[in-house]
């Protein structure tokens, strides 16, 4: 017997419920869902609230159905996008966080790179705008993680932004974790200047390497904070 939701927020913890039970293996990529009635009935929700569920679910890339067939697991890391990130680093764990880190390192020092070729005069005054503001910021991991977005905007590349997000959103999803390595503002500015003063001074080659170099050391950290 399943255990019951509590009906407060049904919906929510029926996805969450369903989510965790599918990036955990219970349901695995190709295999089908027990029916809806069955479903309903184990979780004790009405079916209603599981259909709204399963919506949710199937919207985020982990589930399709199939009319006169059921709701099967989709393969999604074969077929799945980067929307799927922030859910598998709360569930699958930190091997999962190493590899957006990995990722994180290639694409920020590529991103760098073009920003520092291609950011205008006004991406360079909102950088240094950023900087400042991250030194007094009540929440350095906000302060840090909106310099990023500046970055990656720099390139005048959308597609730069939105994978810049994406890997955000995937660690940010988690950052209670990672907290302690924003606490001070001052120190979080300090290390992420390097890379941004490179990137004024219009030095592809220069920000590339002071991406890598912010990328792994911050990494460190992080992945030392789920150890």
């Amino acid at each position: 017997m399943t255990d019951p939701i509590a009906r407060d927020t049904v919906v929510d913890a029926l996805v969450n419920r369903l989510r965790t039970e599918i990036l955990g293996g219970l349901y695995p990529p190709g295999s089908y869902l027990p029916p809806e009635r069955e479903l309903a009935a184990g979780y004790q929700v009405t079916r209603t609230s599981l259909k709204h569920a399963l919506v949710r679910l199937a919207q985020a890339g982990l589930l399709e159905t199939r009319h006169g067939v059921g709701t099967r697991v989709r393969d999604y890391e074969r077929l799945g996008g980067p929307e799927l990130l922030p859910m598998l680093v709360r569930v699958a764990g930190p091997d999962w966080a190493a590899e957006i880190f990995d990722a994180r390192r290639e694409i920020g020092a590529l991103v760098a790179a073009q920003a520092a070729a291609r950011a205008s005069l006004g991406h360079r005054a909102h950088l240094s705008d950023a900087l400042t503001a991250l030194r007094s910021a009540a929440d350095p991991q906000q302060g840090e993680a909106e310099i990023h977005r500046l970055i990656a905007a720099a390139t005048g590349n959308r597609v730069y932004s939105l994978l810049v997000n994406s890997l955000l959103n995937a660690y940010l999803e988690v950052g209670d974790l990672f907290r302690h390595v924003f606490t001070d503002a001052e120190t979080t500015a300090d290390r992420i200047e390097p890379l941004v003063r490179a990137i004024a001074d219009g030095d592809p080659a220069q920000a590339h390497e002071e991406a890598v170099r912010y990328l792994d050391r911050t990494r460190d950290l992080m992945i030392g904070a789920l150890k």
